[in-house]
């Protein structure tokens, strides 16, 4: 059995978005509702944080330097440095009760970010910062848009909207960023959770966070097959990601949210980040955007 280990009692209100930086030995996490972004150091034991005055989805780090962000109101560059940010485009500027949720770079240097209908009619989506600054919408009628992750041969892009219990495949063009022919590859049981954030390890399996699960899983996206899970000592898992060194240690985020007393008496650290390495898997490094 695998060892948890707290790394930050943060916590957080909802702790989302891990992404490490390979290069730098940094890992990126934020908390939506506080409004926080989070920038952690292994070597030091360091959690900085940047406070916004908006709620922050995702950031991924930028080849020409600092990040990029989906915040909640649209895509944004931001100078770790002066903790400064620029607004490069909102594509949901009209619909207020939209913001931005889950993403992660692909394999060209896009940055594929969705939103999250908050009153779950489905009108958010998924939409796609490509290297040149313009923004297309992927996906549409998405409800809670979460996991995302492309294969390791580029060929497959996977992505989860939590409320239909599934990850759905799609076929995926490296060159011009186009996807096509959805598949459901993989369902996860209600009574197992909600599927949230999710990774890839170096072996093309996929790793999912359960909310209200208290687990992240292992599936081959081949078979649709379960073929491990770690409990976490918080109810709600919200998202996963390969890091350190060998890129043999998942990084965990969880959340408050949603949390009765009892519960929060139960997983006292829940909202914390979360660490569990790993013997025979490793991940591989996440791609950086590339504009």
């Amino acid at each position: 059995m695998a060892d948890v280990e707290l790394l930050v009692d943060a916590k957080a209100t909802l702790g989302e978005g891990p992404c490490w930086d390979h290069e730098n030995q940094t890992l990126y996490w934020v908390d939506i509702e506080e409004g926080q972004i989070f920038i952690y150091d292994p070597e030091a034991k360091m959690n900085r944080k940047i406070q916004l005055d908006q709620m922050p989805g995702a950031i991924v780090p930028r080849k020409s330097g600092g990040v990029i962000a989906a915040l909640e109101n649209g895509f944004y560059s931001i100078n770790l440095v002066t903790e400064e940010r620029e607004q490069i485009h909102d594509p949901e500027s009209h619909l207020p009760g939209n913001r931005f949720n889950d993403g992660k770079c692909d394999p060209a240097g896009r940055f594929w970010a969705g939103t999250i209908d908050e009153d779950r009619d489905g009108n958010a989506a998924l939409y796609c910062l490509d290297t040149d600054l313009s923004v297309t919408k992927k996906i549409a009628d998405v409800s809670n848009s979460n996991g995302l992750v492309w294969s390791l041969d580029s060929e497959y892009f996977y992505y989860i909207d939590t409320p239909t219990q599934k990850v759905v495949r799609y076929e995926y063009d490296r060159l011009t960023g186009g996807i096509q022919k959805p598949k459901d590859v993989i369902f996860v049981q209600e009574e197992e959770g909600k599927p949230d954030g999710m990774t890839i390890d170096a072996d093309n399996m996929l790793w999912i966070a359960h909310w209200g699960g208290s687990k992240v899983s292992r599936w081959n996206p081949v078979t649709g097959e379960k073929m491990q899970e770690i409990t976490v000592p918080a109810c709600n898992v919200t998202s996963c990601t390969f890091g350190g060194k060998d890129l043999n240690e998942l990084f965990i985020t969880t959340a408050r949210k949603g949390m009765d007393k009892d519960q929060l008496e139960t997983y006292p650290n829940a909202g914390g980040l979360f660490k569990v390495t790993l013997n025979g898997v490793n991940g591989i490094p996440s791609p950086k955007f590339g504009g």
